[in-house]
């Protein structure tokens, strides 16, 4: 059985993070990279330039989080890191509200893919993590679409 490059693994958000995740700061949209810094910001998509095909073409919003979890086994360096959503709206935290702009939260939806980090011979194995909200968010993010035929008149409703 191969597993193709890229592949995503689902991943319960308490079996990754048994302390829960701290948001630090807040969740802004994924920027894409452009050597000219005077060119207006432009938002990633969740879009693959080479296969059109895959993808949610959902806006991608990015956030740095720490796992307390990591932190207390002695893995400072990789405690911290960025984690993207993919949603059609950007999340708003929900949870336990440490400080202003700290949250404890956790994330629905998550995806774990393995990718070597490091440098030289420090190189390890890490994560890239994606979400698609977070438990609890109420801002309209995780709302399923509207029903469209409910909100037509009965009489032009087909038969």
């Amino acid at each position: 059985m191969a597993i193709s490059k890229g592949h995503k693994f689902s991943i319960e958000s308490a079996a990754a993070f048994p302390k829960r995740l701290l948001l630090m700061g807040g969740i802004g949209p994924a920027i894409k990279y452009n050597p000219d810094r005077n060119a207006l910001p432009e938002q990633k998509f969740d879009i693959d330039p080479k296969n059109p095909d895959v993808g949610t073409g959902l806006p991608l919003w990015t956030a740095t989080v720490t796992d307390p979890h990591e932190a207390s086994d002695g893995k400072g360096k990789r405690a911290s890191f960025e984690i993207t959503f993919v949603s059609r709206h950007q999340p708003i935290p929900a949870g336990e509200q440490v400080t202003d702009d700290i949250w404890f939260i956790e994330v629905e939806g998550l995806t774990a893919e393995p990718k070597v980090m490091g440098q030289g011979e420090f190189k390890y194995l890490g994560y890239t993590y994606r979400a698609t909200g977070i438990k609890g968010d109420t801002s309209g993010a995780k709302q399923p679409p509207n029903d469209p035929g409910a909100s037509r008149p009965a009489a032009s409703k087909a038969a």
